[in-house]
């Protein structure tokens, strides 16, 4: 799967592009992501929202394992875990997602989110999942 289709993954979810979630780069079983934060993404204490960074973990996750799905096949979540680490401050948030070990009916995921200010990145959560590999609708 080229950055291209990834692209279009992304674009056909509604919510991530009001986000304004972007995947940046790809490779089989891997999936980088960025989202660059404005005030619409924070809470009242200025920070990144838990709930945004956790979508954001959470559909970069969705693609990585979508990376290594059969054709006809889509990654939907079955379970989520994260685990805020710091105050997401910066400029924008990097996430990182890897497949930790795909299969047939079930994948599961890590992701690593990163406040980012001025190319310095820092860790602010961590996440996991194990996604359910499904038949697409026809």
């Amino acid at each position: 799967m080229d950055l291209d289709t990834v692209r279009s993954f992304f674009a056909a979810s509604p919510f991530m592009g009001d986000l304004g979630v972007e995947p940046i780069a790809v490779a089989p079983g891997t999936v980088t992501a960025v989202l660059v934060l404005a005030r619409r993404h924070l809470q009242h204490t200025g920070q990144a929202h838990a709930g945004v960074m956790a979508s954001l973990a959470d559909h970069t996750m969705g693609s990585a394992a979508q990376t290594l799905a059969p054709a006809g096949r889509w990654c939907l979540t079955a379970e989520l875990k994260t685990s805020a680490l710091r105050p997401g401050v910066g400029e924008r948030l990097v996430c990182v997602a890897t497949v930790i070990k795909a299969g047939r009916n079930i994948s599961f995921t890590e992701a690593e989110v990163f406040a980012e200010t001025q190319g310095q990145r820092t860790l602010v959560m961590k996440a996991s999942a194990t996604m359910a590999v499904a038949l697409a609708k026809p």
